[in-house]
């Protein structure tokens, strides 16, 4: 080989690896300070939850029953303004989607394997006393319980006790939860 065929092999090389260590450089940062795609999942609309069927037939029954109400008495039903407080903690992914959790009866919800947890998810990824929930002051707090997979709020892992925004996804393993109004 020539010395110029050696030194173009020798800077290509050279070339790949600093491609490699920015590249490397680029995920630590971006596991560590989180990314523009977190910030982004916070401001997203929340999804709408998936119906089951009972919930569609409940649906299609009620504009029969109040068509079948007196006049007086549909007068009287107002619309209420919608509460801007969440009323409900909801599973939007994972193998209990659909399940729902009434904010109003609930104090502090507690989600893990463990029996005893008020979500108990059933997920190799999930310790068994996870992550709870709980109400401080005028909203939700999420807060991990030193889990080994960590409590995801978006993208972003939570460390300490956070506030839990409405419509914002909350990743444990493979389960997703949101606070609903």
């Amino acid at each position: 080989m020539t010395p110029i065929t050696l030194t173009l092999i020798k800077i290509a090389f050279l070339a790949v690896l600093w491609l490699f260590v920015i590249a490397a450089v680029g995920v630590i940062r971006a596991d560590l300070f989180g990314s523009r795609a977190a910030e982004r999942a916070a401001n997203r609309p929340p999804r709408q939850p998936r119906q089951t069927a009972q919930e569609r037939a409940r649906q299609q029954r009620q504009p029969a029953a109040q068509s079948a109400q007196p006049p007086q008495q549909q007068q009287s039903q107002q619309p209420q303004p919608p509460s801007q407080e969440p009323s409900v903690l909801l599973v939007t992914d994972g193998p209990l989607t659909g399940t729902r959790i009434d904010l109003a009866t609930s104090g502090t919800i507690s989600i893990g394997r463990a029996p005893d947890s008020t979500l108990v998810v059933s997920d190799d990824y999930a310790s068994s006393r996870h992550a709870r929930i709980f109400r401080q002051d005028a909203g939700w707090i999420l807060e991990d319980l030193n889990s080994t997979n960590g409590t995801y709020l978006g993208r972003s892992k939570v460390t300490r006790p956070t506030q839990l925004p409405v419509g914002v996804p909350v990743r444990i393993g493979k389960t997703v939860i949101e606070l609903r109004k």
